[in-house]
């Protein structure tokens, strides 16, 4: 896989850190690390990332807003974090939710599935 230019969207300091390290240490450039729904959708429209990785529930507003808000402008390949796996609610069949905690292989198979949905559309 090549690297992609990555946005985060994570609203615990740390493990948004501990994530971009690993993202990082597999290739990609994480473009932006943000922790609201109104961040995200700016920083999407701004940055216009190949991926984005999204937690599911955030203090202020929420994963799946934003990333329904920020899909009005056309598709970004997304891949959901979250928790609470079963309370997910993904709004189309393309998204793909990883469950916390994951291992590294778990996040790069999240990864390669959010992209290659974009080559079978």
């Amino acid at each position: 896989m090549h690297p992609l230019r990555i946005l985060l969207v994570e609203d615990e300091a740390l493990l948004a850190a501990l994530l971009a390290e690993v993202l990082i240490d597999m290739g990609h450039t994480v473009d932006a690390i943000v922790a609201t729904e109104a961040d995200a959708v700016r920083a999407a429209k701004r940055l216009k990332p190949d991926l984005m990785i999204v937690d599911f529930r955030l203090r202020e507003g929420t994963g799946a807003d934003a990333v329904a808000k920020i899909l009005t402008d056309g598709f970004v390949p997304h891949v959901y974090m979250s928790g609470d796996r079963l309370n997910i609610m993904p709004r189309h069949a393309r998204a793909v939710v990883l469950e916390k905690p994951f291992r590294d292989s778990d996040l790069m198979r999240a990864i390669d599935r959010a992209v290659g949905e974009t080559t079978d559309a």
